[in-house]
C-alpha cells in the first residue's frame, strides 16, 4: 500500500502580513497531481488542516476544492484534526463525506476505529487520533493521570486492543498531532504545554508499522518508521533552513516500509541576514537574498533612521526588522536575555517571585498555585478554541 503522508497545511495563514493563498492553492495543486502520477492508495492528513478554529471563507474554499479533486481520483484521505483546527467543525458532516472515501477522525472517542484498507498483502488498518487536549479528553480516555503522555497512551492502549482484534499480519498506520521527543521544534508551531511537559515519548508508539505525525514544522524522521512531514509552507523565518516536502510511504510484506521524501514547491525562498545596516545595503554578499523574503536583524548600536524604507531599496521583500544592538557583556540588558533565554514560564514565573521578594522563591504550595493558573490559562485556550 503507498500512502501520501502531510499535515500542517495551516489553510488561511499568512506570512507577515502577506497572503499565503496562492503559495496553498499551488500546494493542494502539488499534492493532487503527486497523488494522481505515483499512484498513491491514500492521502494522510495529520493536523492543523486550518490555521484557526474558525477560519476564513477562502480557506474553506480551498479545503473543499482539495477534498474534493482527491476524491475525484478516487483516492482516499484520512485526516485528523490539530490544535489549531475546531475540531467539531472540522468533523461536521463527516459520516456522509466518508462514503465519498474522506474520513475525518476529530473525536477522541473514535481513536479505536480504523479506516481498514487491503492490498495483496493482506489488511491495513489506519487509526486517527485527533489532537488530545489533556484537560478535555482526560476523563473520557480514562487517563489516569493528566498530560500529554497519559492521554496519548490511553489512546494508543485503545488502538491497540482493536488491532489485536483484527486478522493476523495485520499491518497498522497511526496518524497523531503531538510533539514526540527527539522532534525539532520551529517558532511557528503553538506552544500545547500542560503539565510542564509538552513531548511524549516515541514508545508510545512501538509496535506500530508507520506513525504519520503532525505538529512539528519541519520534515524530520523519530525513526524509520515514526516521521513528520512538516508543514508544506513555511509560516516562521525559523523555517529558513527547512526544505518542505511529503513522505511517500509504502507498506509492503510483513513489516517492510520504505520512504521517499517527495518536495514542495516553494512560492519564493526565505532568508535571514544580520549587520549593521550600512553593511547590509552594500556587502555583496547578499545579493542572493535580494528577491527572498527577508528578516534583517540590525545590530547598529544606534537605531537607525527609517531602517525599513532604506532596506527595501535593495531588498523589496523584507518582511520583518529586528534590532540586536551590539552591547557588552556588562550591559544589564544584555545580562537579563541571557537569563531568560531559553526559560519555561514556569521558570520565568518563579524567577519574579523571588525578585519581588528579595531572594525567596515560592514554597512548595506557592509553586503548585503558579502551576495550576498556567494550566488553567492553557486549558482555557483549548477551550476558546473549540467553543469559537
Amino acid at each position: 500500500m503507498r500512502v501520501l503522508h502531510t499535515s500542517d497545511w495551516h489553510l488561511g495563514r499568512s506570512f507577515h502580513r502577506v497572503s499565503l493563498l496562492s503559495a496553498q492553492e499551488a500546494f493542494v495543486d502539488h499534492l493532487v497531481e503527486t497523488a494522481r502520477t505515483r499512484r498513491v492508495d491514500a492521502v494522510l492528513v495529520s493536523g492543523d488542516v486550518y490555521d484557526r478554529a474558525v477560519p476564513p471563507l477562502p480557506a474553506v474554499e480551498l479545503y473543499d476544492s482539495a477534498l474534493h479533486r482527491l476524491a475525484g481520483l478516487g483516492v482516499p484521505t484520512v485526516m485528523i484534526s490539530g490544535n489549531h483546527d475546531s475540531a467539531r467543525r472540522l468533523g461536521v458532516g463527516s459520516g456522509l463525506m466518508e462514503r465519498a472515501g474522506i474520513h475525518l477522525r476529530t473525536d477522541p472517542g473514535r481513536c479505536a476505529e480504523p479506516v481498514l484498507f487491503t492490498d495483496e498483502h493482506g489488511d491495513i488498518a489506519v487509526y486517527g487520533l485527533p489532537y488530545l487536549e489533556p484537560a478535555l479528553v482526560r476523563e473520557e480516555l480514562g487517563a489516569e493521570v493528566p498530560g500529554h503522555t497519559a492521554v496519548l497512551r490511553s489512546a494508543m492502549d485503545r488502538v491497540r486492543a482493536d488491532l489485536a482484534t483484527r486478522p493476523p499480519g495485520t499491518r497498522s498506520i497511526v496518524l497523531a498531532h503531538a510533539f514526540v521527543a527527539g522532534g525539532a521544534p520551529s517558532d511557528s508551531e503553538r506552544d500545547i504545554t500542560v503539565g510542564g511537559v509538552a513531548a511524549v515519548p516515541a514508545q508510545l508508539f512501538d509496535g506500530i508499522d508507520y506513525v504519520a505525525l503532525g505538529h512539528l514544522h519541519g520534515c524530520q524522521a523519530i525513526s524509520d518508521r515514526i516521521r513528520y512531514s512538516g508543514s508544506p509552507l513555511a509560516y516562521s523565518f525559523s523555517e529558513s533552513g527547512h526544505r518542505k516536502s511529503m513522505w511517500l510511504i509504502d507498506l509492503g510484506a510483513g513489516d517492510t516500509v520504505t520512504a521517499e521524501r517527495i518536495a514542495c514547491p516553494v512560492p519564493r525562498p526565505l532568508a535571514r541576514i544580520r549587520g549593521r545596516i550600512e553593511d547590509l545595503l552594500a556587502d555583496p554578499q547578499y545579493a542572493p537574498h535580494e528577491q527572498a523574503w527577508l528578516e534583517a536583524t540590525l545590530t547598529d548600536p544606534v537605531r537607525p533612521h527609517e531602517p525599513m524604507a532604506r532596506l527595501a531599496e535593495r531588498f523589496p521583500h523584507v518582511l520583518s526588522l529586528v534590532f540586536a544592538p551590539e552591547r557588552s557583556a556588562e550591559d544589564p540588558h544584555t545580562r537579563y536575555a541571557e537569563r531568560l533565554k531559553g526559560r519555561t514560564d514556569r521558570q520565568i514565573a518563579e524567577d519574579f517571585v523571588a525578585h519581588v521578594r528579595g531572594g525567596a522563591g515560592p514554597d512548595e504550595c506557592e509553586r503548585a498555585v503558579l502551576h495550576g493558573v498556567l494550566d488553567e490559562v492553557r486549558a482555557d485556550g483549548a477551550l476558546n478554541e473549540v467553543a469559537g
